[in-house]
């Protein structure tokens, strides 16, 4: 699967996508390891993008003009 240009939206249409068709349940073995290889190579690639946007939201400066670290919540 080529995945170096897709965007965080694309990948996680895509993913998303597999997820479906695996909860389907009626996939053939090995399709579904096709696809289960295929999601963690766009669960990667959303990791890896979301990432390096906190990296540079960690570079946004604060009100005065100092680095203020930012934390991105995630969910529970």
């Amino acid at each position: 699967m080529k995945t170096d240009d897709l965007t965080f939206e694309e990948a996680m249409e895509k993913l998303e996508a597999i997820v479906e068709k695996l909860e389907e349940g009626d996939v053939p073995l090995e399709k579904a390891i096709n696809y289960y290889q295929d999601g963690m190579t766009l669960s990667k690639l959303c990791g890896d993008k979301l990432n390096t946007v906190q990296e540079k939201m960690t570079k946004i400066m604060n009100e005065q003009g100092e680095f203020a670290p930012f934390e991105i919540q995630e969910e529970q």
